[in-house]
């Protein structure tokens, strides 16, 4: 019991260590450099509209928070929507590729051909086909989006282990059991990592939309901003959308988390027994 107890609590202190040294390097980092920024404007005497200082950008944005709620949810709804759209289509896609040789022959060379064309190609020809509403830009997030879960699906449902889903099928399982028991929950670390990737460019693929037609969005906010020379704002526009990737791809890590606690848990457990070894052996 005791000894039960000291590795839960040794396990914490480490836990704690490793979080401390994930999280405490890049906000030194951040830290300096918008000390270095701050006062570097303050002492070159710089013009606020050629690059105004932190603390500017920090008031900027406070005093237009009513102002620019409406581009952010504008901007957070198009991003939603685009994700879920890519994946499931994505997702879709990505099963399909697996479940016929013949699909895949045909659709993955073109699916990698479709990401040589620039998306700021297609964007607008999605505003001439479909207007300036919510469509064209939730379709641009999606194309920006699917790509990696497509990806990571197929994959992750390829390296599905060949001698587990052997010996389910001699025991009699059906195609289906292998696959919603097996072969979907062990390609989840896979698809996981896709979503990780896709999420990251889903805000950006947002703004590229609205620049090429809308009437409101953090794009469309940021080229007001740009035309009236309110660098502070554009500093705005940039700080908001890094948050909401942030944001987005905390969450899709968080539902990781708990969805996959089982394949952490494992994860963890083999490198504690991987240490324990090495510290019996030394």
């Amino acid at each position: 019991m005791l000894e039960s107890h000291l590795d839960k609590s040794l396990e914490q202190r480490i836990r704690a260590r490793r979080t401390m040294a994930r999280v405490l390097p890049p906000l030194v980092l951040v830290l300096t450099l918008l000390v270095i920024w701050q006062l570097g404007v303050r002492v070159g005497n710089v013009d606020k509209w050629l690059l105004p200082a932190p603390s500017d950008i920090a008031s900027a944005g406070w005093d237009a928070r009513s102002l620019l709620w409406p581009h952010v949810l504008q901007t957070a709804t198009e991003t939603l929507l685009g994700f879920a759209l890519a994946l499931a289509v994505g997702f879709g896609l990505g099963m399909l590729i697996d479940a016929s040789p013949l699909i895949n022959n045909a659709l993955y060379p073109l699916l990698v051909a479709s990401q040589t064309v620039p998306t700021v190609a297609i964007a607008p020809l999605l505003v001439i086909w479909l207007g300036y509403g919510l469509l064209p830009k939730v379709l641009v997030v999606a194309l920006v989006c699917f790509f990696p879960i497509v990806v990571s699906t197929a994959d992750g449902l390829r390296a599905t282990d060949g001698e587990l889903v052997n010996l389910l099928s001699t025991m009699g399982a059906s195609r289906q059991a292998i696959l919603f028991k097996v072969r979907l929950p062990d390609a989840l670390p896979s698809l996981f990592s896709g979503v990780r990737i896709a999420v990251t460019y889903s805000v950006v693929g947002a703004i590229l939309g609205e620049w090429v037609g809308a009437s409101a969005g953090l794009g469309i906010f940021m080229l007001r901003a740009t035309n009236s020379f309110r660098t502070d704002w554009v500093f705005v526009s940039i700080l908001i959308t890094a948050l909401l990737s942030l944001a987005l791809f905390a969450s899709v890590s968080l539902l990781e988390r708990r969805l996959l606690g089982w394949y952490y848990r494992a994860a963890h457990q083999e490198k504690w027994e991987e240490v324990d070894t090495k510290g019996k052996t030394s």
